[in-house]
């Protein structure tokens, strides 16, 4: 039988995953719910230019009770804020994939939620997974593949230098995108610029695979000042004003860092000679060092691991899992039918 995916968010990232659904063979968009009113009452054929005539509601138990396989949740960065959409759908009795942040390891910053999640997921027979580019893949996922081969491991050093342009308002407001050094230093003070969210998450996915235990996870961040002028369609950049964030990370065991996670985060860093890429350095043995250039993309990176994880979320036991719990998820090129093993009941 045809894979059935209910879609629950079709905005930039879940809309994505559905037109890349729709080019996969063996699975199919089932439902659809979205909280936009404009959105509501169309065809996902109408809102996307896909082949499902599934329409779209706002209703999450009319949408859950169609026969389904998977809910793709992609409404939010936090647990908190997600988990009353996973609570519906796991005693929906649906395997869920999610996309926010936060969703990539809860157990470290809400680990009653985790837990609780964890065993809904149990006693529903459903397997609950947080992916994303990062958290989810870059500086963390692929950083525990790299590992093994190694014999031993030091310390383990990681940047993503990306470009913001591409991003609307939101993230220029969260990054802090366009404001004076005092106001940034104000919005980070008030909790309003965020940086990265996830690298508390990507800290412990990693710590955990390799068996570290974290003392401390200590966080900074620091503004990207702009040398020359700088604009996107949403924001524009005076020299000497903000142009993005440097959000560092370290994991710290016995007062020595064995983890750094480096995110700069800019508009334009073009204009000022800066080369975007993901850059991981293992120090142990051997050494290893990865340079991609430029950056995976976050978007694309984002939408195409929640789609390629559909089966490996369906054949895993039922139960909250992380990247690292899973093989790593293979391009979805073949029938989805042909890929999924679990035994029913």
């Amino acid at each position: 039988m045809t894979v059935k995916v209910i879609h629950w968010g079709l905005g930039a990232m879940g809309g994505g995953m559905a037109k890349l659904l729709d080019t996969k063979t063996g699975v199919e968009s089932v439902a659809a719910i979205d909280a936009d009113p404009k959105k509501k009452g169309q065809t996902m054929s109408q809102l996307l230019g896909v082949k499902s005539q599934a329409v779209i509601g706002d209703d999450p138990a009319a949408a859950l009770g169609t026969e389904a396989d998977v809910v793709i949740i992609a409404t939010g960065s936090f647990t908190r804020e997600v988990f009353p959409q996973i609570e519906k759908a796991v005693k929906a009795k649906k395997n869920v994939i999610c996309i926010a942040e936060e969703m990539a390891f809860p157990r470290q910053q809400e680990p009653e939620l985790a837990e609780k999640i964890h065993q809904l997921a149990l006693e529903n027979q459903v397997t609950v997974l947080g992916t994303g580019i990062n958290p989810g893949f870059v500086l963390d996922l692929l950083i525990v593949a790299m590992t093994g081969v190694c014999y031993n491991i030091s310390e383990i050093k990681a940047s993503r230098i990306n470009d913001l342009s591409p991003f609307g308002p939101t993230v220029m407001k969260t990054q802090g995108v366009g404001t004076t050094l005092e106001q940034f230093n104000a919005g980070v003070e008030a909790g309003e610029i965020v940086g990265h969210v996830g690298f508390p998450e990507s800290m412990a996915m990693i710590a955990s695979a390799l068996g570290w235990e974290l003392d401390e996870i200590r966080q900074t961040k620091e503004p990207i000042i702009a040398k020359k002028y700088r604009e996107t369609p949403h924001v524009k950049v005076q020299p000497g004003d903000v142009a993005g964030c440097r959000h560092i990370a370290y994991g710290i065991k016995d007062g020595k860092t064995l983890i750094t996670l480096i995110h700069p985060q800019q508009v334009r860093p073009e204009n000022e000679g800066v080369e975007t890429g993901d850059f991981i350095e293992i120090k142990g043995e051997p050494g290893i060092n990865l340079a991609i250039q430029p950056e995976i993309p976050g978007g694309i990176g984002t939408i195409a691991l929640a789609v390629n994880s559909i089966p490996n979320v369906i054949n895993a036991k039922p139960g909250l899992v992380n990247m690292t719990q899973l093989p790593v998820p293979p391009a979805l090129l073949a029938d989805a039918r042909s890929l999924i093993n679990k035994q029913e009941g």
